[in-house]
């Protein structure tokens, strides 16, 4: 899942996109609310991680900013960018009881005082990652297959399957989808970074190699389009 980083503080930025990384997620960093801003408007993220002390100004301007964002049109083409249904997890050292109410109220869907416990806000982030995607459980379950996010583990007909990084992340955006068809670009947005290099028939390679762990029925393809999971 692509993750963006909303924080001024070099150190604190740094550590939250390596640890983020490490445990699967695409990390893109952003220093200021323009910043930010022009990331929102470009480029589609799972969730964002949102400091409050910017040197151009207050977090809270970016989210109420995303919040007021047109949504999509009822029966049409929604407009692309920015989601305002994007999840925003406030990461700040402000901590009293009337300020995290207030982020609460302009729009923010968690609160987490700094310091915190990076274990905490992952599963803070995992817990906003399932609400957006309209799960109640934690783990995703489809016929045989049993994908857990947290443990990173993927088990069919109750046995562990071996799989990447990469295509445990591959099927994680499928599965989220699962009943939509995704393009190669869709699936690719939702896992690298700016700095991420691309090759050009990565996806391809990730979806075969699932096709040969789960079944070549489990992904199906439509000419043209992409690649999605059949809903039943």
């Amino acid at each position: 899942m692509r993750i963006l980083v909303v924080e001024d503080d070099g150190g604190i930025a740094a550590g939250l996109r390596a640890n983020l990384q490490q445990r699967g997620y695409a990390v893109d960093v952003c220093g200021t609310v323009a910043e930010a801003w022009s990331a929102l408007r470009a480029e589609r993220f799972d969730a964002v991680l949102l400091d409050l002390g910017l040197p151009d100004g207050d977090g809270a301007e970016l989210l109420t900013r995303l919040r007021q964002a047109p949504p999509a049109v009822p029966g049409g083409q929604p407009a692309r960018l920015p989601d305002p249904a994007t999840p925003v997890l406030i990461l700040t050292a402000r901590d009293q009881v009337h300020q995290r109410i207030a982020g609460l109220d302009q729009g923010a869907d968690d609160y987490l005082a700094k310091p915190f416990d990076v274990d905490e806000l992952e599963a803070r982030l995992r817990a906003l990652l399932r609400r957006a995607a309209g799960r109640a459980s934690p783990v995703i379950r489809l016929h045989d297959l049993e994908l857990d996010p947290a443990a990173r583990t993927v088990r069919r007909a109750g046995q562990l399957v071996e799989m990447s990084p990469r295509e445990f992340s591959v099927l994680l955006v499928l599965l989220d989808a699962r009943g939509r068809v995704l393009s190669r670009q869709q699936i690719e947005e939702r896992l690298y970074n700016w700095q991420s290099g691309v090759e050009s028939n990565a996806i391809e390679v990730h979806v075969h190699h699932l096709r040969k762990k789960l079944g070549s029925e489990r992904i199906q393809t439509m000419r043209g389009v992409g690649y999605f999971i059949p809903q039943e």
